[in-house]
């Protein structure tokens, strides 16, 4: 079988697990990079000519001009379609395991810097600090306050409806279509569906001809329509730049960095990685369980348990130290 015929057929059978179109480009562009550096035409090249050597060169001469993440990405991908390719019968094995890549970077959170800067970020948001052409401070807060005290990503953001919220006033749950198609339910305190009711006003004022029901896409843009993923971004990178903030921001984190600041908050406060895990959606423990040794709360517990510490008490003031206990 040719391996362009192969990788469209490997498509067909990842299409029951409902890839979002981002993640299925991905692997197109991974699948078709390497498949350009194996031949100079791609419609001739079998998929017996997929060998182990012939994939590392091809690796080798794409890791030339790419970053560590984009060679690991375009292994992991490779991998899972070889994969399928020995599922099929198309090989005999799989040839990825002798193909060399790069070792996985911890994850590294970005929450955003300073204790206050979140509380500063909504404050400036709900004021209106946003002068945009056109202002909609509902629309500001109600994003922010989706990072920040529901964890979400940017397209579970965008997949959210005003029937998301539900559940009883103390009670209330934001109900999350996630990653990987993982839904999860996030526990939120009342003053969320407030903040969603004013936002879904605002929307009546502006668009006063359109219905808005209960399954409409709850964010829009200025001219009614779902917002988009650039559009969501520039929103939040314009509110810390209104907010004076923009130095707070880790770079490249952006809309990312309210999620990593809620998980972070979280392991700060105590929760332990399975709750994080439930909370954000991971789909393993190891990458909540990041977040916690991030805060060095576990490391500063042990270091302060150190017996040491009580020679350092009496020698810095040996009066106190030995006077019995009240």
């Amino acid at each position: 079988m040719k391996v362009l015929a192969a990788q469209s057929a490997f498509f067909a059978a990842r299409r029951p697990r409902k890839d979002s179109p981002h993640t299925t480009d991905a692997y197109r562009r991974d699948l078709a990079g390497i498949t350009a550096l194996l031949t100079d035409v791609p419609e001739e090249l079998d998929v017996e000519d997929l060998t182990a050597q012939a994939l590392r060169s091809a690796f080798g001469a794409f890791a030339d001009g790419h970053a560590k993440s984009s060679v690991l990405r375009a292994w992991s991908t490779w991998n899972q379609f070889l994969t399928f390719c020995v599922s099929d019968g198309l090989l005999a094995g799989n040839p990825m395991g002798a193909v060399a890549r790069p070792k996985a970077p911890p994850l590294s959170p970005k929450p955003l810097r300073g204790e206050d800067t979140p509380e500063k970020l909504l404050t400036a948001a709900a004021g209106g600090a946003r002068q945009a052409r056109d202002p909609w401070p509902e629309r500001d807060v109600l994003v922010i306050a989706l990072g920040l005290v529901a964890g979400l990503r940017s397209a579970e953001m965008r997949n959210l409806t005003a029937q998301s919220l539900a559940g009883r006033p103390g009670e209330m749950r934001l109900h999350v279509h996630g990653k990987g198609s993982r839904d999860r339910s996030i526990p939120v305190q009342p003053v969320m569906e407030k903040i969603i009711d004013a936002y879904v006003d605002s929307c009546r004022r502006r668009f006063p001809k359109e219905r808005f029901g209960r399954s409409t896409p709850l964010l829009l843009n200025r001219a009614g329509e779902p917002i988009g993923r650039g559009g969501l971004e520039y929103l939040v990178k314009s509110c810390y730049r209104w907010a004076g903030l923009h130095d707070q921001v880790p770079v490249g984190a952006n809309l990312h960095a309210l999620r990593h600041t809620f998980a972070t908050r979280l392991a700060e406060d105590g929760a332990t990685a399975s709750e994080i895990m439930a909370l954000l959606g991971h789909a393993s423990l190891a990458t909540s369980q990041n977040y916690i040794e991030a805060t060095g709360r576990e490391q500063r517990a042990a270091a302060a348990s150190n017996r040491t510490y009580r020679s350092l008490d009496k020698v810095l003031d040996p009066a106190g130290a030995s006077e019995p206990p009240a």
